[in-house]
């Protein structure tokens, strides 16, 4: 079971930290084509923050962003392989905040091509947030082995 359980952490981090890798061979000096895409989205993003809630989001720097963003994908996802839940943790943080900014759907109409594209990547990015979450309760779940101490004979006189 323990090895079935480790290939499955295998191919669950791998979407991860192939991203990742891609992303940190392509970075360049200005973040790469990953900042193109992310800088319209995070923009788009900002407005509706500022508009709809009244918080206003500070500007950040797209290569940050992007290096951060490897950063919790390749970090996470080595820590997910050795079983670890602060690396499900990491990619669940990933997770959380850039799937509304990358795919937005709520800006589209149902009609739109670009709506029911966006729509699958959100839910897949949903589920994959459920399995950290669920990673993240089972590791909580299991009792942790406590050492076996040997208890001292009572000594009869």
């Amino acid at each position: 079971m323990g090895f079935v359980s480790f290939v499955g952490r295998v191919l669950f981090a791998s979407v991860f930290i192939l991203t990742a890798y891609q992303e940190f061979t392509e970075f360049g000096e200005n973040g790469g084509p990953a900042a193109k895409v992310f800088r319209p989205k995070f923009d788009h993003f900002r407005k509706h923050v500022t508009s709809y809630v009244g918080v206003k989001v500070p500007t950040v720097e797209m290569k940050q962003l992007v290096a951060t963003t490897i950063a919790l994908k390749g970090i996470g996802g080595a820590m997910f392989i050795l079983s670890s839940p602060f690396g499900a943790l990491l990619l669940l943080t990933h997770l959380v905040i850039f799937t509304p900014i990358m795919y937005d759907f709520y800006n589209y109409d149902i009609d739109k091509p670009e709506f029911s594209q966006l729509f699958v990547k959100f839910t897949q990015n949903l589920a994959l947030s459920g399995a950290c979450l669920f990673f993240i309760g089972m590791k909580n779940s299991i009792p942790r082995r406590q050492s076996k101490k040997k208890v001292p004979k009572s000594k009869t006189t």
